[in-house]
């Protein structure tokens, strides 16, 4: 049973019962409906939907948080008569695998003010990124892998897929 569909569709009950048809009343709705399948859980069985929708609310705040960062460092730079530029070309070695998934972090990167996904290597093991503000490239290649990248595919991938991969990523440390 596709819980999302269904949550979407309590919402939208929701909405017409109200008589307010307002994206603040479809939100509503849709905690309502959440709320509403968590309780029911016993009577239509245990989902992974729950725990992947705190996934994606965490990772929507960890992703609004680093646009609000680095539109600030954008702007001070713009502002400022004195150029606190480091622009550089960075690789970031990626463990995405899927085309979606190298696709997504690569846009995702590419929203962020000051940095711009180049190229992927033809091996598709490898993401060139241009930033902005990089006076550490380590720094850089860190925060992207294992902060946007990481996030990325435990939301993406299935707790099963997520487990067999742990030992793997622990070696490339």
């Amino acid at each position: 049973m596709n819980y999302l569909l269904l949550n979407t569709s309590l919402a939208l009950i929701w909405m017409m019962v109200t008589g307010q048809f307002t994206p603040p009343n479809l939100l509503a709705g849709f905690i309502v409906g959440y709320v509403t399948l968590f309780l029911a859980q016993r009577v239509i069985g245990k989902t992974s939907y729950f725990g992947k929708t705190l996934q994606a609310v965490g990772f929507l705040l960890y992703f609004l948080r680093e646009l609000v960062v680095a539109n600030v460092r954008v702007a001070i730079d713009v502002l400022s008569p004195r150029q606190r530029m480091q622009p550089r070309v960075v690789a970031i070695p990626l463990d995405a695998k899927t085309d979606f998934e190298i696709t997504l972090v690569a846009n995702l990167i590419s929203l962020t003010p000051g940095t711009l996904s180049l190229d992927v290597s033809d091996d598709r093991r490898t993401l060139y990124i241009h930033v902005m503000h990089a006076p550490d490239v380590e720094s850089v290649r860190h925060q992207i892998k294992y902060g946007l990248e990481q996030r990325v595919l435990a939301l993406m991938r299935s707790s099963a897929a997520n487990a067999e991969r742990a030992p793997e990523s622990a070696h490339e440390n």
